[in-house]
């Protein structure tokens, strides 16, 4: 009798779940309002389960998390709810309570790494704080334990990397050591705010497939915060989507991704390019914005957006199940979970190439060479020995007039300084850059000025490289004024309203500054002023990387409608392999700076020659968990090598799973084995004749 009393109180104690979030509210008081960040949010955590909460910038995700370590600022306060820790309400804990609670049991790995760790402290100093003062280890006990957790993580020649600074680490290795620190005492819960968001997908890869093993082996409940669809398929048990401070959907990760029965749900997943589907359609966009929290609408909160509102939607809402586990909170969610309402949303329209393929090119970049002179590694500071970064060497490619070339690779493979150096904001060191037949390499200060007209520049971030101090209006005049395109200050003016309706947004919206806008409509703010010029060529930089999923849609599909309207050329530098497939016509794949694969987009998906190519195909998360289930996901192991000492022969061979003697000894030339499919691989003709699996 008493074993039968045991075993169930262990069923029972198994069957509460870890954590639970019980209707928390969240506000924060700013001179302009009361903003209610949060509003009666409920969720549980199991035991070795991953949850995702997703949904865009300022629905309330990190506010959520920082709550949950009791972090929140000065200005935020909990004005209802709990949140229960093994039945524990972690917000009535005192402060040095939740100290004890603070990287013992709860430990959150935050965005971004060089950020959160200390400059002044190594590497082991930090690992071992937590052990110090939660386990109260001696100094040898701890030093142990954070040689067997860089073991864990996958960090080699652990004694050496525990006494070097975060700044001699990579990005990767950063996120690593975090990983880490998280992981150090053990806990119970591991909170994950965009972790692998400054990754490259390769370095996603390991980190992520690093945290799900952690996660099962040592029962490690794991909360992923992120806007990657992608990854949440992938890695996710579970999904909460955020809207406005609230949840409205919750379930599986198959009932999210293939039943979804919000629309806003819908919305989301139609506007994610998708690694695994050639272009054929514009992307749905969901078009507006989120509504105002310091004046939140009585109703559904995603009324005003939703192309499917009805009377009914002004009023309150509460979450309504729908299966198992899935629930959803709108007003029509029966129609919508069976079947009889389709939601749609604006877009969708056909694309076609606007590329004028055999003629002359309008970009032809032959050779290019840019190396950097930086002071050699234990140089002291009055030393002149220099050391040499080879950032691009030899690359050559060209664009077609209408073309869009994508321009892939991880960090620090030369991406953006081929970029720069198109630009002329970088000089060459070798090779030639032509622009419509003219050699403009080496063009003086005066001849680009007339060339600048021609060619432009969207950037990655348009906050930075928008000036706070002046208007939109300004801002997009100010080379009209500069070139004396348009003179007289009206004409200006009526210049100004056309061009930002031919970017969607409001001619009013002159008048305003750029901390007044929206990520997304500062990007849009950002390509206005780019078409100002009416330029032939435009060097796109990680234009939509910063930006949320919806709003990466509109950006993508707004770049393709000016493409076929002015008959732009696009060189599209980015990382996300799925974006650059939805909108380039070819893609160059670049290593190390060197191109080592450049062919058709769909060839180079579906047919990759080049390990590396492959390498990244199979790293990037596809946001369908069937697709992901059927998938064997290889992750590239290793690090990238430092440019300053590129490995001899193919720079790629000390990551290659195939590579023999001679791609250690002799570099692989670039050369077309298919028309126009450009690979440099000693072992390309084996992989396209099937002689040799690339992933072996």
């Amino acid at each position: 009798m008493e074993a039968q009393i045991q075993t169930k109180s262990r069923a029972a104690q198994s069957s509460v779940p870890l954590l639970a979030v019980e209707d928390l509210h969240v506000q924060f008081e700013t001179s302009r309002g009361t903003v209610r960040a949060v509003q009666g949010i409920s969720y549980t955590v199991n035991r070795g389960e991953v949850v995702a909460i997703v949904g865009e910038s300022g629905c309330g995700k990190s506010v959520s998390a920082l709550t949950m370590m009791r972090l929140l600022a000065k200005t935020g306060r909990v004005t209802q709810g709990r949140i229960l820790l093994e039945g524990r309400n972690l917000l009535e804990l005192t402060d040095d309570e939740m100290r004890a609670v603070r990287g013992h049991e709860i430990s959150m790995i935050f965005q971004e790494p060089m950020t959160s760790l200390n400059p002044v402290l190594t590497i082991g100093m930090q690992i071992m704080e937590p052990l110090l003062i939660h386990l109260k280890m001696t100094e040898e006990q701890a030093l142990v334990r954070a040689l067997e957790l860089m073991q864990q993580v996958g960090i080699t020649d652990g004694e050496r990397r525990l006494s070097q600074y975060p700044h001699q680490l990579s990005g990767g290795m950063r996120q690593r050591v975090m990983i880490a620190i998280g992981l150090a005492c053990k806990p119970k819960l591991i909170i994950a705010d965009e972790p692998t968001t400054a990754l490259d997908v390769t370095i996603q890869a390991q980190i992520l497939e690093l945290m799900k093993n952690l996660s099962r082996e040592l029962g490690i409940a794991l909360v992923i915060i992120t806007h990657n669809l992608g990854i949440v398929a992938r890695y996710a048990d579970r999904v909460n989507v955020m809207y406005a401070a609230n949840i409205i959907e919750k379930g599986t990760a198959d009932d999210i991704f293939l039943k979804p029965a919000h629309p806003y749900t819908n919305g989301l997943m139609r506007s994610v390019p998708r690694l695994d589907e050639p272009r054929g359609t514009k992307l749905q966009t969901i078009e507006g914005l989120p509504p105002d929290l310091r004046m939140p609408p009585a109703g559904c909160r995603f009324a005003p957006r939703c192309p499917h509102r009805i009377e009914k939607c002004s009023q309150p809402i509460s979450l309504i199940g729908i299966g198992a586990g899935h629930e959803a909170r709108c007003h029509r969610v029966d129609e919508i979970a069976s079947g009889k309402l389709k939601v749609e949303f604006p877009g969708g329209g056909a694309v076609n190439s606007q590329a004028q393929i055999g003629s002359a090119p309008i970009l032809e970049v032959s050779g290019l060479k840019k190396y950097f002179g930086v002071k050699a590694a234990g140089a002291g500071f009055f030393s002149s020995e220099m050391a040499t970064v080879r950032a691009v060497d030899d690359v050559s490619f060209s664009i077609a007039q209408g073309e869009t070339l994508g321009l892939v690779g991880e960090s620090g493979c030369g991406k953006t300084t081929v970029g720069r150096v198109v630009l002329r904001l970088d000089e060459a060191t070798d090779g030639s850059i032509k622009f419509n037949g003219t050699d403009v390499t080496h063009h003086s200060g005066r001849e680009m000025r007339g060339l600048r007209r021609k060619i432009q520049v969207i950037f990655q971030d348009p906050y930075s490289s928008l000036n706070p101090r002046m208007t939109v209006g300004e801002i997009i005049a100010e080379p009209l004024k500069v070139y004396g395109i348009v003179p007289e200050k009206k004409a200006r003016n009526d210049r100004v309203g056309e061009l930002l309706s031919q970017v969607g947004l409001f001619p009013y919206m002159a008048e305003r500054y750029p901390h007044e806008l929206s990520g997304g409509q500062r990007q849009r703010v950002g390509i206005a002023r780019a078409l100002a010029l009416e330029p032939s060529l435009i060097v796109c930089d990680e234009p939509v990387s910063a930006l949320d999923v919806s709003i990466q849609g509109q950006v993508i599909n707004l770049l393709e409608d000016l493409q076929a309207r002015l008959g732009l050329t696009y060189l599209f530098i980015a990382h996300d392999l799925a974006v650059v497939r939805h909108i380039s016509d070819r893609v160059a794949v670049m290593y190390l700076g060197k191109i080592m694969e450049l062919a058709d987009r769909d060839e180079i998906y579906k047919r990759p020659l080049h390990p590396y190519t492959k390498a990244l195909l199979d790293a990037a998360p596809i946001p369908d968990p069937r697709v992901e289930k059927a998938r064997a996901p290889r992750a590239l192991r290793g690090e990238i090598p430092s440019p300053l000492t590129p490995p001899s022969g193919c720079v790629f061979h000390t990551r290659c799973p195939i590579a023999l003697d001679v791609c250690k000894q002799s570099v692989p030339p670039v050369r077309e084995l298919k028309t126009s499919h450009l690979v440099a691989c000693h072992r390309a003709e084996e992989i396209m004749e099937g002689k040799v699996l690339q992933g072996a």
